[in-house]
């Protein structure tokens, strides 16, 4: 019996490594995604959302959010590398999974979507404020619109918001231009003002504000305005990405294929912009998009090839590095032109912005500064809705040695010159004096 369980256990071992989708720099998107649902009916519900994920080759493993065998992680291996969680009303996660161990999921640097109603429970809403987020304290207020509001919102509370608001970033989402208006019916939350990690990408307008839509206003609402969020985005310092929506309606089959007329607006679509909207944001939150790749820092004299172990000052070098970026099925150059590399000792000494060549190798020259000491190549390069980059590597400059200098300095010709008129006059002096009756 005893011999039986060791060879469960090491049949497991070997098997782990097979079951776990660990995020590849290589093939950043083959992934394992695990979604937590509170009711498994939104598994047909939310079907195109969850379609196009399984269509770029994610495996979606569906669970109830109070299954007694959850759990993230195996003899110390993550099982999965993105964590879907459709399940507002849940008061306790099952099995082993919580809030604390969610948190260490994304410090690890996995990534997470978290979509909220009007049923959020205590849980959920900890698990956004840990990421910046702050939902409305009010359970039963959800954002109401009188101005920008959809005109098919039958209800007649105007809590159906058409908005096209939405982040200037073709990093966040994508090129292609969102024409038609996002449908939203949820509840607002705002943004922890000292965490400038988190990012509004979809923004109410200045007429909207949460409030209970079945009573009356006793008292100004909390939030309005430019204030409220409806879905924001945060990028961690380790890279892991954050997608935080107050409405799980957001990505339901009804909202993405329903058409939308904006009040106030003639233009009528066909189809609202939502399926495109969550489409092209689960790209970005899951290294579709915007994840960068650095090669090795390289750079070396002008005029030859290989590295220095040291540079000497005034010396006159070239330096490269080639960054690349995952388009969703390849790497391909990465093309810009605002980044820079540092000459550090302390502070920066030299600061160069980085030419490219269009194929993705970024390049300058410069001299080394007259100053001799431990030195840095530094690349920090921050860009929003792009994966932080920072490199570096260390190289020592010396000064000349003592048969390096020039043996006549330019600047000292005037001191020469003084020197041999002042020879030359003693002899003429000299000469003027012993001979001259």
């Amino acid at each position: 019996m005893m011999n039986l369980s060791r060879s469960v256990a090491l049949i497991s071992l070997f098997l782990l490594p097979l079951l776990t989708f660990s995020f590849s720099v290589d093939n950043p998107t083959d992934r394992r995604v695990l979604v937590l649902l509170d009711d498994l009916s939104l598994k047909s519900s939310h079907s195109i959302f969850f379609n196009t994920l399984k269509s770029r080759g994610f495996d979606l493993d569906f669970k109830l959010a109070e299954d007694s065998k959850l759990a993230l992680q195996r003899y110390g291996q993550y099982l999965y590398d993105g964590l879907i969680i459709f399940a507002p009303s849940t008061e306790r996660f099952g099995g082993s999974l919580d809030s604390k161990s969610i948190a260490e999921f994304v410090d690890s640097g996995r990534d997470l979507i978290l979509s909220a109603d009007t049923s959020a429970s205590d849980l959920i809403r900890g698990i956004a404020l840990e990421c910046g987020v702050d939902f409305d304290e009010d359970s039963s207020a959800m954002v109401i619109d009188h101005s920008s509001f959809s005109v098919s919102d039958v209800d007649g509370d105007h809590t159906l918001i058409a908005t096209d608001d939405l982040v200037e970033s073709h990093a966040i989402l994508g090129k292609t231009k969102i024409e038609a208006p996002v449908l939203f019916r949820g509840v607002a939350h705002s943004l922890n003002p000292t965490n400038n990690l988190v990012l509004k990408v979809l923004s109410a307008s200045p007429s909207a504000y949460s409030a209970n839509p079945s009573s009356k206003l006793s008292s100004p609402p909390q939030l309005t305005g430019s204030a409220i969020s409806l879905v924001s985005v945060m990028q961690a310092r380790n890279n892991a990405r954050f997608v935080i929506s107050g409405s799980l309606q957001l990505f339901s089959n009804r909202l993405l294929r329903s058409s939308v007329q904006k009040a106030g607006s003639p233009n009528k679509y066909e189809k609202s912009g939502n399926e495109q909207f969550v489409t092209e944001l689960s790209k970005w939150v899951f290294h579709e998009r915007g994840h960068l790749k650095a090669g090795s820092l390289v750079h070396h004299r002008v005029g030859e090839t290989d590295e220095p172990a040291i540079y000497r000052i005034k010396d006159d070098l070239e330096f490269s590095v080639e960054i690349l970026e995952w388009s969703g099925k390849s790497w391909e150059p990465y093309v810009a032109d605002d980044m820079q590399v540092q000459f550090y000792m302390m502070s920066p000494y030299v600061l160069k912005t980085l030419s490219t060549d269009k194929k993705g190798l970024f390049h300058t020259s410069f001299k080394v500064p007259d100053v001799y000491g431990v030195f840095q190549f530094k690349v920090e390069y921050e860009k929003l809705g792009y994966t932080t980059l920072s490199l570096s590597k260390q190289i020592p400059v010396r000064p000349y040695r003592h048969n390096e200098y020039e043996r006549f300095i330019p600047t000292a010709y005037p001191y020469y010159g003084a020197c041999f008129t002042t020879m030359a006059g003693f002899f003429v002096f000299s000469f003027v004096y012993l001979y001259h009756k």
